[in-house]
């Protein structure tokens, strides 16, 4: 499987990815994220799906983004052209793929600011080739295995927060995912794009990299547990005849 996660704050984008890939009984590793950096044009790519699929979507997508003639002003833009891609590949791979009892299966988060862009955008782009703009309400889309990081991004996460505070939220999401599943791991893939900057900060990251911060997530966890004003709980304990 995989877990694929994009945040849009105020203040710019955020994008994480796992490395896991599972065919059958077999477990490998490989990068799920495709960043672009160009004058006043930076973007990445981000997939869940078939890999065979997403590699030849994204070689298509290279050889248009490395066409002098191809230019691109606004991100919505070059969505429509990668979404325009991967229903290329899906006329062409299909009718095989179906053969073989496999269905097309490619989800795209896209985010990115070009130069007429006012501000980063991020998009879910579905494996039909349409897409959805991530906006200020729900301000972060996953695809993968996404239930278990869920609710940690649902409770903390707002527009307004720092890029500092949504990337902690990404990786608890992300953490809660790994530990939840056997098929979400290390190494992560983080993609840090600041609003204005056109340029999107790409990082590797090893488990024991992160190590100590999920040992102090597990230990707080514990200590707020221990330390909830739960009162009311105690009656769990004893009949309803006897009041406490």
């Amino acid at each position: 499987m995989t877990y694929c996660l994009g945040i849009k704050t105020k203040h710019g984008l955020i994008g994480l990815s796992d490395t896991r890939i599972t065919s059958g009984s077999e477990t490998t590793t490989s990068k799920k994220v495709y960043t672009v950096n160009k004058e006043k044009h930076s973007f990445f790519i981000m997939t869940s799906g078939l890999r065979s699929v997403r590699d030849k979507a994204i070689t298509y997508f290279k050889e248009v983004i490395d066409d002098p003639n191809k230019d691109f002003n606004k991100l919505y833009k070059a969505v429509n052209e990668f979404g325009g891609l991967v229903k290329q590949v899906r006329e062409e791979d299909k009718a095989h793929l179906e053969e073989a009892g496999l269905n097309f299966n490619l989800f795209s988060i896209i985010g990115g600011q070009l130069r007429d862009d006012e501000s980063p955008k991020m998009y879910l782009l579905y494996p039909e080739g349409n897409w959805i703009e991530v906006r200020t309400g729900t301000p972060f889309v996953a695809i993968g295995n996404t239930g278990a990081g869920n609710p940690i991004l649902r409770r903390t996460l707002k527009y307004e927060d720092s890029l500092d505070y949504a990337l902690k939220c990404a990786f608890l999401a992300f953490d809660a995912s790994r530990i939840s599943v056997n098929d979400v791991d290390f190494p992560i893939h983080t993609v840090v794009l600041e609003a204005d900057s056109f340029f999107a900060v790409e990082k590797k990251f090893e488990e024991k990299d992160l190590r100590n911060v999920t040992e102090y997530w597990n230990n707080r966890l514990k200590e707020a547990i221990n330390d909830l004003p739960s009162d009311v709980l105690y009656g769990a304990f004893y009949p309803e005849s006897i009041k406490i």
